[in-house]
């Protein structure tokens, strides 16, 4: 398909998008036709595709979320706006329940408010219509839960609890609001990537893909910046991994973080790696600063490459304007949290060497055996990227890779309208290892 082609049937899609959102505007207004039999008219819906054949208690609705389609992608948009034609489709129709969040609920419980929560399910085309309207969580409800929680981004646990909650009980209008939202930031994205191979990082969903080829080759759990120190948006090409870098603290983590350290433990830059120098270069020891005044924040504070480096064993570079970077973190375990908002602007990647090794396959003798030797070997080296790869910042809170697989995830910068699109309002917990670090409290020079 040639470019000319491609575009033009976009144009198509689009027109077809808004003549829909048209036509849905009418539907909304109120009356009595959409009051009634509200259920059946959305479970019988032909926009319902073949969620019901999709359907089924092993768990394969979970692993049908997962896609390798990028989000960035003709078919992503396509698929989005088909779900925009659906949930208008919901709303027209009088929306979902909302489900009574007076216990916790799991396979297994008898409660009055599983009926409701089966509602609730089918309606979203998460639990096949004929799953039946008993007060018992079976084995069908336990699967349409596990996949609704994997659309939201939430633990696939099938535990109905507080996130569980919040996710379900957002009422469908928002939702439909938050698609028409995130349409018109994909049209704006696919009509700009036109890249063979790009890594994309999603914040709200704190995830990263690499794509090759109209693919997602890999996928990575991220973690990116506090509500109060954001992850930017941003576009740029990636042009220089470091392997095992240096860590250089911004003056806010000096005041904010070492300065208390050092009142309270003298040796804590000793035992950290961390060196002082003046705008010379010359080292300063730290036993000639006044520590009780902010008189170290003039000058550079550098941690040397090792297991308690900040960034641990790679830096990804790429020119921006907010001095943010991906990096590798020592604090792994950060990575299970559900709430992975918890930099100072930057990105950590998981498993972030299957990354660069990815991104420097171009490179001769890069390959993944000597990256390895040399992160081994604490050797401090660069590798500048022949063919630099483009890097994109962006802000998706839903999209389709499949009309009938919708994902949402939480508004956590408060950019989609709605307060309650926002569900987590949790600001990162301080780290709570035995040494204490102060890269738990802002780990860049992004402020």
């Amino acid at each position: 398909m040639t470019r000319a082609t491609e575009t033009k049937g976009l144009q198509a899609t689009r027109r077809r998008f808004l003549l829909g959102a048209a036509a849905s505007g009418l539907g909304l207004m109120p009356g009595a036709a959409f009051a009634q039999n509200a259920l059946s008219d959305i479970l019988n819906a032909p926009s319902r595709g073949n969620w019901d054949d999709q359907f089924d208690t092993r768990g394969s609705n979970v692993r049908q979320v997962a896609s390798n389609t990028p989000i960035f992608s003709n078919y992503t948009l396509v698929s989005t706006e088909s779900a925009v034609n659906a949930y208008q489709g919901i709303v027209a129709s009088g929306g979902w329940p909302q489900v009574p969040e007076n216990e916790k609920l799991r396979i297994g419980s008898e409660s009055p408010a599983v009926p409701v929560l089966r509602r609730r399910l089918a309606i979203a085309g998460d639990l096949a219509a004929s799953a039946g309207a008993s007060s018992v969580f079976d084995s069908y409800v336990d699967a349409a839960v596990k996949r609704f929680q994997a659309r939201h981004g939430l633990p696939a646990d099938g535990v109905v609890a507080e996130y569980t909650y919040k996710a379900m009980n957002v009422p469908a209008q928002l939702r439909l609001n938050q698609l028409i939202t995130n349409v018109s930031r994909l049209q704006e994205m696919v009509a700009k990537v036109d890249a063979p191979r790009f890594v994309m990082v999603n914040i709200p969903a704190a995830s990263v893909e690499a794509v090759e080829n109209g693919q997602v080759v890999q996928r990575h759990t991220a973690i990116v910046g506090k509500i109060d120190r954001q992850s930017p948006i941003l576009e740029s090409k990636i042009t220089n991994l470091n392997l095992n870098p240096y860590w250089h603290a911004p003056a806010s983590i000096v005041r904010k973080d070492i300065i208390p350290l050092m009142r309270k433990d003298p040796t804590y830059l000793e035992k950290s790696n961390i060196h002082i120098y003046d705008g010379q270069g010359n080292e300063i020891p730290p036993q000639s600063i006044d520590w009780n005044t902010d008189e170290a924040v003039k000058y550079l504070f550098r941690q040397d490459p090792g297991k308690n480096n900040a960034m641990a064993s790679v830096k990804i570079n790429f020119p921006n304007p907010y001095s943010v970077y991906m990096h590798d973190t020592p604090q792994q375990g950060l990575f299970s949290n559900l709430m992975r908002f918890d930099s100072s602007g930057c990105v950590r990647v998981q498993n972030v060497r299957d990354l660069i090794v990815w991104l420097a396959r171009d490179e001769p003798s890069w390959d993944r055996q000597h990256i390895e030797q040399v992160i081994a070997a604490r050797e401090r080296q660069d590798i500048d990227l022949i063919n630099p790869v483009p890097v994109f910042f962006t802000y998706i809170t839903a999209w389709a890779t499949d009309p009938n697989v919708v994902q949402f995830r939480d508004d956590i910068y408060h950019r989609d309208g709605s307060e309650q699109l926002a569900m987590s309002e949790l600001q990162a917990q301080p780290y709570q290892g035995g040494q204490q670090n102060p890269y738990a409290q802002g780990d860049e020079a992004y402020r």
